[in-house]
């Protein structure tokens, strides 16, 4: 560890957004050079500063301090003073009035300027309003590094730090006194866990009234990170009192209090509570209430209907069966749709129907999807523009805090005061569509609009919290027409047929001849990694016409042998290794390189993205990266902090070091993460896993994912177990409920 103390010279590089800073300190003992790099906030050139850090050589810039810690000191004489006020660190004093300031008070002037800053008046040029305004700036600046050291004191980093004392100014001291966990309320990044650690710091004894309603909250949305909208109250006490290390009966004691402090809200019977964070409870409720108001039902006769369908399908050149024709009758009488059905079954052909039918009326049709990937293939497969949800309510990237009772991570322009301008809104995909997202979409779809949602119900259930296609199917309160029939082109992919089979629990024969459904036998997982390097860099780019980085590696785990993070490491090793032009650099113990496929692993609705054109000039701007996104690290600028990722249609976004914890690499993801995605081919490893992972309907989902092929490499008996392996992990999801309590049936 090196200290250097001195002043700053020259601001040369600040990211306003993170406080990433590069500058050049004068040593106070020895008058040398010194050039910093680090986390900074309210620093001006001028300012003497004493920072602790490691010393690191850069190759292009050379030495440099890698600031781990830093404390900002008043100048010391009368020449550093009149640099740093003529620094500009404060504002409305240049050169010339610091000057005339440190020539009138000499020694003093510090002093005078934070305990009798009306003297300044005394000089030409500064009014007292003036003079007052100059106190106020230096008793914020010594309040504020006051601040910043009291939190290094409790492991509070600085960017957090800031933060902090932006939420609280002075009053930080009292919170931190009287309640640390009020900071896991009120600011983003303080979870329950940091605020404990300052509590236990501060001395809070762990049994406290605060702890605990605290502890039993950050329980209830830590459940909703495994997509859950609300837990068992046995299971909560369970979970509360394991987090919090105390006796579960602590934990019954305080609900009643956090009910009535409306943070939690408290349903069903006796022997079946269901406790829910009060904003989970509330976005499930009024999501029902939504469903309801839309759940009108038209009178056009039956007969006109049809009469006019032939015509369509006779334009068009298209053929329905009974349940086809069936969906697009109740699309045509019901204010609400919901159709499902697995892989060719038709589904993309009754939406097509649908448009073209309302086409005929002139009626306007909005389309989306949860991802960029799937309103891609929704065009694609329509030729009728579809975009994603977010866009569709043009997400703003600001948090919606308008909502009493419910806090949602996200703002669209889109609601109830500016609802979109449609007839017909159609969503594709719906198995990816969580509780929040529905609920935003309810808001802007108006009662009268039209609104269909597609999906397979056999799918994995949203990445996010909530069930909210199955819990609106078994309901039993809306229209729903399930698509069955497996149409004759369908019928000759082995991927569609082999994915109803594996969907009904039948046997399938493994490794006969086939032109899209694969299985090459390895019976260990090292041997199963050789089988799938050569058939990612050699054997399936040329024979589905498809890139390298187009092949898809799926797995059921994310560690262990065959889990993402070794399969990534090993190909990225493989298909992007080092080399002499490609800037690499290492995060959170992962090595990201110039080139390297990337996936977002959490929705971030703030960030800023830019798209290109083909020529590299800018034509779009907009907010928001979401989970599993997928896309290539194009620059990686170590001397700004920067990564530069490019996603789907051209988007780039950059992403300071700090922010790539949201990154991780995706040669190789997790069946989970696939969701709303369509790959020309995907290549899955099959040896032992835990059976709870080992499911059928995450082998359902991964097999789905593929257009023109699959290939399984593995045990033919781990297959054969997960299509027997009905046990679907289980997810705690009230929507059913909140329908059922709004329709008056509960």
């Amino acid at each position: 560890m090196a200290t250097v103390k001195g002043y700053i010279e020259k601001i040369k590089y600040r990211n306003e957004d993170n406080g990433y800073t590069v500058l050049s300190v004068s040593g106070a003992d020895d008058g040398e050079e010194y050039i910093l790099v680090g986390t900074f906030s309210y620093i001006a050139e001028g300012e003497l500063v004493t920072a602790s850090g490691h010393i690191t050589e850069h190759p292009i810039y050379g030495e440099q301090l890698a600031v781990e810690s830093y404390e900002l000191s008043m100048p010391e004489d009368t020449v550093s003073v009149e640099r740093y006020l003529g620094s500009g660190a404060i504002k409305g004093i240049g050169a010339a009035l610091a000057s005339r300031i440190v020539k009138k008070f000499k020694a003093d002037t510090l002093r005078i300027m934070e305990e009798e800053p009306e003297r300044l008046a005394e000089i030409k040029g500064i009014s007292e309003k003036m003079a007052m305004a100059i106190g106020e700036q230096i008793e914020e600046k010594k309040d504020m590094r006051q601040a910043m050291m009291f939190l290094q004191n409790y492991g509070v980093s600085l960017n957090l730090a800031v933060k902090i004392y932006q939420e609280y100014g002075p009053a930080l001291y009292s919170v931190l006194k009287n309640n640390p966990y009020k900071l896991a309320d009120d600011i983003p990044g303080v979870g329950f866990k940091l605020a404990d650690e300052i509590a236990a710091r501060i001395g809070v004894v762990p049994d406290s009234d605060f702890r605990i309603k605290s502890g039993i909250l950050y329980t209830l949305l830590q459940a909703s990170g495994n997509g859950h909208t609300y837990l068992p109250q046995e299971e909560l006490y369970v979970r509360a009192a394991g987090l919090l290390q105390i006796d579960e009966e602590l934990i019954g004691k305080h609900l009643m209090d956090m009910q009535m402090d409306k943070r939690i809200v408290i349903r069903g019977k006796e022997n079946a509570r269901q406790v829910y964070a009060a904003q989970y409870y509330y976005t499930e409720l009024n999501t029902a209430r939504m469903l309801h108001d839309l759940n009108i039902n038209g009178f056009e006769p039956e007969e006109e209907i049809r009469r006019n369908l032939q015509a369509v399908q006779r334009d068009e050149g298209l053929e329905l069966d009974e349940l086809q024709i069936r969906a697009v009758i109740e699309a045509v009488n019901c204010g609400l749709l919901i159709i499902t059905g697995g892989p060719g079954t038709g589904k993309t052909t009754t939406i097509n129907t649908i448009i073209r039918y309302f086409e005929r009326a002139d009626m306007e049709i909005l389309l989306a999807a949860p991802t960029g990937r799937a309103a891609k293939r929704m065009t694609e497969a329509t030729g009728y523009e579809a975009r994603t949800i977010h866009r569709l309510l043009e997400l703003t990237g600001m948090p919606d805090e308008s909502q009493k009772g419910q806090s949602l991570p996200m703002h669209f322009e889109r609601n109830e005061d500016n609802p979109l301008d449609a007839d017909v809104v159609i969503i594709d995909e719906m198995s990816m569509v969580d509780i929040h997202l529905m609920y935003a979409l309810l808001r802007a779809v108006n009662a009268g609009t039209r609104l269909i949602l597609v999906g397979d119900v056999d799918q994995l259930p949203s990445v996010g919290p909530g069930n909210v296609l199955r819990d609106v199917i078994n309901s039993e309160c809306f229209h729903v027409v399930r698509l069955t029939r497996i149409f004759r082109q369908a019928a000759q992919s082995d991927i569609i047929v082999n994915a109803h089979r594996i969907n009904a629990g039948e046997k399938i024969v493994l490794g006969k001849p086939s032109r899209d459904f694969l299985f090459i036998r390895r019976d260990d997982p090292n041997a199963v990694i050789n089988a799938m390097i050569t058939l990612v860099r050699q054997k399936l780019p040329g024979y589905v016409g498809a890139d390298v980085s187009d092949i898809q590696i799926m797995t059921p785990m994310r560690k262990g042998a065959l889990g993402a993070v070794r399969l990534n490491t090993i190909f990225q090793e493989f298909l992007n290794p080092p080399s002499p032009g490609k800037e690499e650099k290492e995060i959170g113990g992962v090595i990201f390189r110039e080139g390297d496929k990337v996936m977002q692993i959490k929705n971030n609705y703030q960030i800023e993205w830019t798209s290109f054109n083909s020529l590299g000039v800018p034509v779009d701007k907009g907010t928001g990266v979401f989970n599993g996104d997928i896309g290539t690290i194009r620059e990686i600028n170590s001397f700004a902090e920067l990564v530069t990722v490019e996603f789907d249609e051209g988007k780039r976004v950059e992403y300071a070091f700090r922010q790539m914890e949201e990154v991780e690499l995706a040669y190789a993801i997790t069946i989970h993460k696939s969701q709303g995605s369509e790959y020309p081919a995907v290549v899955i490893p099959l040896c032992s896993g835990p059976r709870m992972l080992m499911t059928r309907n995450l082998l359902y989902t991964a097999v789905t994912r593929a257009r023109s092929c699959v290939c399984l490499v593995g045990v033919p008996e781990v297959f054969q177990e997960m299509v027997d392996n009905a046990t679907e992990q289980k997810r705690y999801s009230g929507l059913r409920d909140r329908i059922l309590e709004i329709e008056g049936r509960e």
